[in-house]
């Protein structure tokens, strides 16, 4: 089975994160790291983002 891929737009969209936080956060060691998909293009597996949404889940549902 071949992952999905999301572009960084829908990234944006599917977090809602800018893309600078995105890459601040991915320098920092705190999100998923994109993959070269080709010479001037990045994707994100879908499974990546979908794992860091449920860690935020937990994450906030230990503060609360």
């Amino acid at each position: 089975m071949t992952p999905q891929i999301l572009r960084r737009r829908d990234v944006e969209t599917t977090v809602g994160l800018s893309r600078s936080t995105i890459y601040h956060l991915i320098s920092q060691g705190l999100f998923p790291a994109p993959i070269k998909l080709g010479k001037r293009a990045v994707g994100w597996r879908v499974s990546d983002i979908e794992t860091w949404i449920n860690e935020r889940e937990v994450s906030w549902g230990n503060l609360q």
